[in-house]
């Protein structure tokens, strides 16, 4: 007898109405065990999240959010899909090493890939506005041009930095939902950019923001 419902294994599983949702928060594999349709096969949501990347050094920019894929009509069949979770961009000392951050790993679902995030911008090592990535990496401090890219149709990019002689303000990185927010201010003012806004999804059964980009640092 053909199950009414698919059933499959791996993640963290929940019931939502008559969803049941499969939440991967580490590499593992989504196996496809009854209930598809053989000639036609199965139809999920999915959404894919990378990692995000990290700050960068001294006077930063602002991480980058991973690339957000989400699609409501992927076809799957019996068998096993590989899922990747990719980790958030390593962390960037301050001082020691204020080079750009680095780039977060990507995320994979069967034939989908969302790119890591990019690492925002340091003033060394010729990635002043950051690195491109799932969503970009916003500017260092010291550079008023914009950040890096995104990658389209999976997020934005970066937010410029300010600039200002003595009082620079690292640009945001790019998220899901918008670009990152650029650095602003004067001598007596400032604001370091914040990190572009993520969007929202409900695929778990309520609505959730993710990917959301990193804000910028300051000198």
């Amino acid at each position: 007898v053909t199950p009414e419902f698919m059933t499959a294994t791996g993640g963290t599983i929940t019931t939502d109405g008559n969803y049941k949702v499969h939440t991967f928060n580490s590499s593992d594999t989504f196996s496809v065990t009854a209930g598809y349709d053989p000639t036609y096969g199965t139809i999920l949501e999915y959404l894919v999240i990378a990692g995000g990347g990290s700050g960068g050094g001294e006077i930063a920019g602002g991480g980058g959010a991973g690339g957000y894929l989400t699609a409501t009509s992927f076809t799957v069949s019996s068998g096993g899909y590989s899922v990747t979770v990719g980790a958030g961009g390593a962390e960037r000392s301050a001082y020691a090493n204020p080079d750009a951050g680095n780039t977060g790993s990507d995320s994979i679902f069967s034939t989908i890939t969302s790119n890591g995030g990019g690492g925002g911008g340091g003033p060394v090592g010729g990635y002043t506005i950051g690195r491109v990535g799932g969503s970009g990496g916003g500017t260092y401090a010291g550079s008023t041009t914009n950040g890096a890219a995104g990658t389209a149709g999976q997020g934005n990019r970066g937010g410029a930095g300010e600039g200002a002689s003595g009082n620079g303000q690292g640009g945001g990185g790019g998220g899901a939902g918008a670009v990152g927010v650029d650095g602003s201010g004067n001598a007596n003012t400032a604001t370091t950019g914040a990190g572009g806004a993520g969007l929202a999804s409900s695929i778990t059964g309520s609505s959730v923001t993710r990917a959301g980009g990193g804000g910028g640092g300051t000198w």
